[in-house]
């Protein structure tokens, strides 16, 4: 099974095309397009009938206290959690592409609709949904994808982990409004085999990888 991106590399940058935010001298953090990146696969294993597609940033501070504050930073030895960014599933494995921007192209205040997506497809929540629900002007249900905004003061590098997985089922079996750990459980069993490209991205200038 091959699984690619025309947008990034494996363990590239990520462009901030294709993010939510990146870094603004004055301001910190500006909008960007927020374009989902390109993806593409071949040799899919016998008996695959759907894909699901997950993007999930593993390095989301684990405590709010200096997240996006001014004169501190967060450091690189805060334990990490994860963030869920994009939740597709009931992919058909053809066309093998996905096209940059054909999911998500620009920002949606309060996001994007769902479940429902193109293709037949459905998408879950991901975690702005949770990150804007104390903003009365961006809380509402984010569906679908959106991209990279790490906190415009985190000392670390994010990775965004783009998997694929052929699944031997054509629906996967959830229904409703679903998140990222959802899917996760329920595919379990139906997984024939999986693939993953990670992009990199940051806002603070500063930011390193962790030793």
């Amino acid at each position: 099974m091959e699984f690619w991106s025309d947008s990034f590399g494996n363990m590239e940058k990520i462009p901030a095309e294709f993010a939510f935010g990146k870094y603004h001298p004055q301001t910190h953090v500006e909008l960007c397009p927020n374009k989902n990146p390109h993806f593409a696969w071949s040799a899919l294993p016998a008996g695959c009938k759907s894909l699901v597609l997950i993007c999930r940033d593993t390095d989301v501070p684990s405590r709010p206290d200096n997240v996006n504050k001014e004169h501190i930073t967060v450091p690189v030895s805060l334990p990490r959690v994860d963030f869920f960014h994009w939740v597709l599933v009931d992919l058909p494995p053809e066309p093998a592409v996905i096209e940059a921007g054909e999911f998500s192209d620009g920002i949606i205040p309060r996001g994007k609709p769902g479940p429902l997506g193109p293709r037949d497809t459905r998408q879950g929540l991901n975690n702005y949904t949770q990150w804007f629900a104390g903003d009365k002007n961006l809380k509402g249900n984010y569906f679908g994808y959106d991209g990279p905004c790490p906190p415009w003061n985190d000392e670390l590098v994010h990775h965004y982990h783009f998997t694929l997985y052929a699944l031997d089922i054509e629906k996967c079996p959830i229904e409703g409004q679903f998140s990222g750990p959802d899917v996760l459980n329920a595919i379990q069993r139906h997984v024939l085999r999986k693939g993953t490209i990670t992009g990199l991205y940051h806002i603070y200038p500063d930011a390193r990888l962790e030793d």
